[in-house]
This record gives C-alpha cells, structure tokens and sequence, in this order.
C-alpha cells in the first residue's frame, strides 16, 4: 500500500531557516487544530455520560425508567432526534454558522445522554466502567495509530462504511430473529469496524486541516471531526459492553 505523507503546503526555496520556520508554523496550527477537536470530542463524551448517570439515578423510579417504559412518543423521540441531528448537521453545513453547528453538537450529546441512560438500568456499573475504560485505553492507542502512521487508511475508508451499513442491516434483522449467537457476532464486528474508523477518522482528520487552515470553514471541520471521532468512540463502547458486560439481577 502506498505511503501516507502530510498534506502540508510546499515550502517557498528561500533556505533552510526559513523552510524550518515553515513547517514548525504548520505543525504548531496542527496540533492546535487536532486539540481542539480533541477536545470537544472528549468534553461531549463527559457531558453524554453526566447526563446518562442524572437521567438513569434512581434505578427503576428514575425518569429514564419512567421514560423508556411508559413514556409513550416520547421515548421515540429522545432515540431518534440525535441522528437526525447528525443528518441536519452533515448535509446542512455548508449553510450553519460555525456557531450553530457548536451548538447542535452539545445538543446532540445531552441528548445522547438521555438515549444512553437505560445502559445503567441494564448493566452493573462495574460493567460499565470496565467498558468504558477499555474503549478510552483502545480508542488513544487507535486515534495515535491513525495520527502518527505514514499508511494511507483512505482505501479502508468505503470497506469499513460499507461494513457500519452492513452491521445496521444485521442489527435490524436480529430484532426478529432475537438469535444470541447472532448478537455476539454484531458486537464483535462492531468492535472491529469502529476501531478501524478511530484510525480512519483520525488520519482524515489531520488530512483536512491544509485545506482548511486560517478560513472561516475550520471551526465546523473541527465539530464535524469532532462528531466522527465521538460516534466512533461511543459505538466502540456499546459494542464492548454488550461482549462482556454483566447484566443488573
């Protein structure tokens, strides 16, 4: 496979000092560029989990029970509003403001929060933790991977989606099929395909910031990456749970 290089802008020949000075004004832009989205990555997997924890409190009185088992409509919409949140900001970014694109992120994770909050009425927390601890330690050494490698993950790109519609279909039928062995399998190949998507993201990511650099577009390259990295992440850690978590007696 070919060889990934940084898509860096080529230097001006006008020496060595300057050349250097160059690449050290581009590398210190791209570090700022990957923390901030770092950041709001790791600040709206926070406020999911505060939220999920505060909804679920309670146990079987909590609102979240209440919610999910005679909630009615409502329950609909606290499991389907996120994507369609996603979808709104995927094909409606070219004409948001920077600012309303920030702001359907957080709203997204609060109400990802809601969504997720039936983990804690389903797994022992001790489950949870282990879970989401082994997703932070997976997803690190996978988002290095996909930031330091010099492979080009692009031709992964169109497997590893194929594979995420693939998984959505296996899921769909299994909600008929009710098959454990067929659950165990989707957890698995889940597990997979989001960990190459961490590594994939990432690379893209760091890829689009020559593009973007110094214009008004890279303030929604960031919450837009932001978002990749976050749903890799949170899938990542539904998939593991539901592989080895232990369920509430």
């Amino acid at each position: 496979m070919a060889n990934w290089s940084d898509p860096r802008p080529t230097t001006a020949p006008f020496g060595a000092t300057r050349a250097r000075a160059g690449d050290a004004a581009y590398d210190a832009g791209l570090r700022s560029y990957m923390l901030r989205v770092y950041n709001y990555m790791a600040s709206a997997v926070l406020l999911t989990g505060v939220v999920a924890m505060l909804f679920a409190a309670g146990g079987a009185d909590s609102m979240a029970a209440q919610v999910f088992l005679n909630g009615g409509i409502l329950r609909y919409v606290i499991m389907f509003a996120p994507l369609a949140i996603v979808f709104g900001m995927s094909f409606g970014q070219n004409r948001m403001s920077t600012g309303t694109m920030q702001a359907l992120f957080w709203g997204f994770a609060v109400l990802m929060g809601l969504s997720l909050s039936t983990i804690f009425l389903v797994y022992s927390g001790t489950s949870i933790a282990q879970a989401f601890f082994a997703t932070a330690a997976g997803f690190a050494a996978l988002s290095l991977y996909g930031y330091t490698t010099k492979r080009d993950l692009s031709a992964f790109g169109t497997f590893l989606i194929i594979g995420v519609v693939g998984l959505l279909v296996a899921s769909l039928i299994n909600i008929w099929t009710q098959s454990d062995t067929l659950a165990l399998v989707i957890s698995a190949v889940g597990v997979l395909l989001f960990a190459g998507l961490t590594a994939y993201d990432t690379q893209r990511t760091k890829s689009m910031y020559a593009q973007v650099a110094g214009t008004d577009y890279e303030g929604k390259v960031v919450v837009m990456s932001a978002l990749s990295l976050y749903l890799d992440f949170i899938n990542m850690f539904l998939f593991i749970l539901r592989l080895f978590g232990s369920q509430r007696n």
